[in-house]
């Protein structure tokens, strides 16, 4: 890896090298913080977890070849050198952020309240058309993940496509000083991380954090019709490129958009044919994933792709040929049903979108909705709103677990909603009932968020 010599990784994380001083010259092969990664000439960081320290497995990945490990500990006899370190997550951090400066690739990065993983795929398969793109894999996102994906970029990729998530403020901080993009792309300020950030204007501040670690020459790609980000007028003295739907200000927006879909034509769940407006070219494209929120992701790509240099026929290509990932509106056809797998995350924005979907397929819909986390003081308030929101969709039954799931099910009954619904205090319970009634032929849309664990009613539901 690029300037990641043994001296140099020391000097970066403040630690002091202890080992054969012929060694100190070696660069290393990879990072990793998992000892069953570490392959030969890694470089090994152990992590303190609640139930696992690393540091444990030390002697195991010098027999694995690795050429050195950090260490908070001074180390008795280690089979190899080790660089002693005040905080390992710290180094792990003052170590990304250096090899990305040694980076010449564009970065780009990308935060938002939703949809930062659905924009992600849209705007690698875009790349794709013409570059080597490395990309977030899976939730590796936060300050630990971030330097682990980062740490993966190599020689032969051309571009990296970078996801920040945070729930706190100063996060946003340490992950764009450690990817610290040339194109900085924000997808909305919804009602996420209320807990903390408090409000939407909190959520903006965090999230724009992100300003003061672009490149120089940097851009900020943001969603126009998002009326707080739209009334953002310049980034680090550059003017943002604003993408979004019609051409037209929306009611409380503020900024004209640089790239904008209209004629609008809904392919059901085959997702959604529009007009692309880019920089005086119009081209048609087939989004291919259902959902007005996935023709944003489309335009934020489209936007990413012009700046990046590709053609309209690439960018066209990368779009119509972007696909779904496990817990995000993934389209799985099993036993003549179709399951919504949507289970990743969710927020009352997501929530909605979601609802918004399953209104789309065919046969008896069937909504199984969970709590959804971290939406502060007014969390009970939003669950309602999530309801009030469904009973006027087409949705036949509702199925809810959750102490404040039951919220979403007042919501319906208070406002007159026409499904059938079936409430229970726990996912168990739930799934056992939600397994014997469901049926060939259903629409089955499953959300809530991560500590719901809602991925095991969709194993159950595909078994």
């Amino acid at each position: 890896m690029k300037n990641l010599t043994l001296e140099n990784i020391a000097a970066v994380c403040s630690g002091t090298y202890i080992g054969a001083e012929g060694k100190k010259k070696q660069e290393v092969a990879g990072v990793v913080i998992d000892s069953r990664l570490v392959e030969k000439d890694y470089l090994f960081i152990p992590i303190r977890g609640e139930k696992v320290d690393g540091h444990s497995f030390i002697p195991s990945v010098f027999e694995q070849g690795a050429a050195a490990v950090l260490s908070e500990e001074e180390l008795t006899n280690p089979a190899g050198p080790y660089i002693r370190v005040e905080s390992c997550p710290l180094a792990l951090k003052k170590l990304a952020a250096f090899y990305r400066q040694c980076l010449t690739i564009p970065v780009v990065g990308i935060t938002g309240s939703v949809g930062k993983t659905s924009t992600k795929e849209m705007i690698a398969s875009v790349l794709e058309q013409k570059y080597s793109v490395l990309k977030t894999e899976g939730n590796y996102n936060n300050e630990i993940g971030l330097p682990l994906t980062i740490f993966r970029i190599r020689e032969d990729h051309q571009a990296a496509v970078l996801e920040m998530g945070i729930s706190e403020f100063g996060e946003m901080h340490r992950l764009a000083e450690m990817a610290n993009p040339e194109i900085c792309v924000i997808t909305n300020i919804g009602l996420c991380h209320l807990e903390n950030l408090k409000s939407r204007d909190g959520i903006l501040a965090a999230k724009t954090e992100s300003f003061d670690h672009i490149r120089e020459g940097g851009i900020a790609v943001l969603n126009g019709d998002d009326d707080k980000l739209s009334s953002i007028s310049s980034v680090n003295g550059t003017a943002p490129v604003f993408y979004g739907i019609g051409a037209e200000k929306k009611e409380g927006c503020n900024a004209g958009k640089n790239v904008y879909a209209d004629v609008l034509e809904s392919l059901g769940l085959d997702g959604t044919k529009v007009c692309i407006h880019l920089d005086g070219e119009v081209f048609t494209a087939a989004v291919p994933i259902p959902g007005e929120h996935n023709v944003y992701n489309a335009l934020a790509a489209a936007c990413v792709g012009r700046q990046l240099g590709l053609s309209v026929e690439e960018i066209k290509a990368g779009i119509e040929s972007a696909g779904t990932i496990s817990g995000r509106t993934n389209m799985l056809h099993v036993k003549d049903m179709l399951v919504i797998d949507d289970c990743y995350n969710a927020n009352p924005v997501s929530m909605k979108a979601s609802l918004d979907v399953l209104s789309q397929a065919p046969g008896r819909k069937i909504a199984v909705l969970g709590d959804m986390g971290e939406l502060g003081d007014e969390e009970k308030e939003l669950h309602y709103g999530v309801g009030e929101y469904l009973a006027g969709k087409a949705v036949d039954v509702l199925f809810t677990a959750g102490t404040l799931a039951k919220e979403i099910v007042r919501g319906v009954q208070e406002n007159q909603g026409g499904c059938e619904i079936f409430a229970f205090d726990d996912r168990e319970a739930m799934t056992k009932e939600l397994a014997d009634f469901v049926k060939a032929g259903d629409a089955v849309l499953v959300k809530a968020s991560h500590f719901m664990e809602f991925p095991k009613v969709v194993k159950t539901l595909c078994e």
